[in-house]
């Protein structure tokens, strides 16, 4: 369900969603879901390497549809360094964000970032790149159809989702 455009939840972004996005030309859509504010780090922009997805992040970044931030207190700072111990810096760093603030957390990952963000956020706090079209499919965003297609692109950069069509998720 899409809360009301008053309520504003922030979701930290991780590398393998922009990417993901970036492939199937939809990052614009985390600026639009209404309800949803989506920030990524300086640690999961300095992640993505290739010049044409640095480019796209950076568009979307200057639109506004994707705030910076910074890691700038010492308790997320600790906390980022011990999670740097167990993962990447750019999971790290959302993570700790995440916790910090009580924000969601946007990832694909399912292994030490979702076991970690299960026990420090709880359930229910992390959506993936289904979720996000889900979302945006639900406020009229994209249609199924569009979704689908996406589906369909990222299964060619080897990024597989477990059901056949966003319809049986509605």
């Amino acid at each position: 369900m899409v809360p009301p455009a008053s309520i504003v939840r922030v979701i930290v972004t991780d590398t393998n969603i922009l990417i993901n996005l970036i492939h199937v030309r939809c990052l614009e859509v985390l600026g639009r879901l209404p309800g949803y504010e989506f920030v990524v780090p300086q640690e999961v922009i300095r992640e993505v390497t290739a010049p044409e997805q640095i480019e796209a992040l950076q568009v979307t970044i200057q639109s506004g549809a994707l705030r910076t931030v910074v890691i700038d207190d010492v308790a997320t700072l600790e906390l980022f360094s011990e999670l740097s111990t167990m993962m990447g810096p750019g999971e790290a760093a959302c993570l700790s964000l995440a916790v910090k603030h009580k924000w969601f957390i946007a990832s694909d990952e399912r292994r030490v970032l979702r076991r970690e963000a299960l026990a420090r956020l709880g359930s229910g706090r992390i959506v993936n790149t289904a979720g996000i079209f889900l979302l945006a499919i639900r406020a009229g965003i994209l249609t199924v159809e569009d979704a689908n297609n996406a589906k369909e692109e990222l299964e060619q950069h080897r990024f597989r989702m477990t059901f056949g069509s966003f319809r049986e998720l509605l």
